[in-house]
């Protein structure tokens, strides 16, 4: 039996404001299994970040459940049960590439040693083995960008949260990032949680596909991916990816026709 990792139940979320309450969330449930790839979608402002926050306990929503490996977020943050992508790459710039990548272990508290050993082995992952001495102003934005899953990564949680972290990149080192995720994600088999605005890059990357519609924000449509596993690029042109993305076409569109 495959075990859930990630299981929220009837979750709401309402900010306070001083224009008054911001429904957020309205009523998410959704289940994560161990080793899915699960990309969720949506227009601005629909909770697509809010959610995967709620999942870091990053936000406390208002009403329902959500858990992580069977504790609280709160708890899952505290065990390190995940790493965690921003869209930005957020390296500090008077840190070397390979600082950066320790950083989150010289703060638990590992040996030197194993911060070494664990900074060389994930970056050799995102394919930056060798550029530990550089610095962040050295490299490209999509060079940046694998800098910062490769310190999400190095400290080996099972999760792994990333917040729309290609969507400031050109398409081709888009394309060229999405191969590469999908790569680390087979060696890894670690479980993601990936926000989007992308169709095309929702339906390459994932084995589940959330679409949600516009706040407050609620799931549309939940679609499970007939893909194989071994994806190349040009999978896109066949006629099972176009299905797919006419679906979570449809499924934004109806959407938006709920809107209140």
């Amino acid at each position: 039996m495959t075990d859930t990792v990630i299981r929220a139940q009837h979750l709401d979320l309402t900010f306070e404001t001083n224009d008054g309450p911001v429904h957020a969330l309205k009523d998410v449930s959704l289940d994560i299994q161990k080793g899915d790839f699960v990309s969720f979608i949506g227009p601005s402002g629909c909770g697509k970040t809010t959610f995967l926050r709620c999942i870091a306990g990053l936000e406390q929503p208002t009403d329902g459940k959500i858990s992580v490996n069977g504790m609280t977020p709160d708890e899952a943050r505290r065990a390190r049960a995940y790493g965690y992508v921003f869209q930005a790459a957020g390296l500090y710039p008077w840190r070397t590439i390979g600082r950066n990548v320790k950083l989150p272990l010289e703060i638990m508290g590992f040996s030197r040693a194993e911060q070494n050993e664990r900074m060389n082995r994930v970056l050799e992952l995102v394919d930056l083995a060798g550029f530990e001495k550089k610095f962040p102003w050295q490299l490209s934005g999509g060079m940046q960008q694998r800098a910062s899953i490769a310190r999400a990564l190095a400290f080996d949680a099972d999760i792994l949260l990333m917040d729309e972290p290609f969507g400031a990149l050109d398409e081709i080192v888009r394309d060229h990032l999405n191969e590469q995720l999908l790569s680390l994600w087979a060696r890894t088999e670690k479980t993601i949680g990936f926000v989007t605005h992308s169709i095309p890059e929702a339906v390459y990357l994932s084995t589940k596909i959330v679409v949600m519609s516009p706040r407050p924000g609620r799931i549309s449509d939940v679609i499970e991916s007939p893909l194989p596993k071994e994806r190349p690029l040009d999978i896109r042109d066949t006629p099972e990816f176009i299905e797919i993305a006419h679906r979570v076409r449809d499924g934004l569109r109806a959407g938006h026709g709920n809107e209140v």
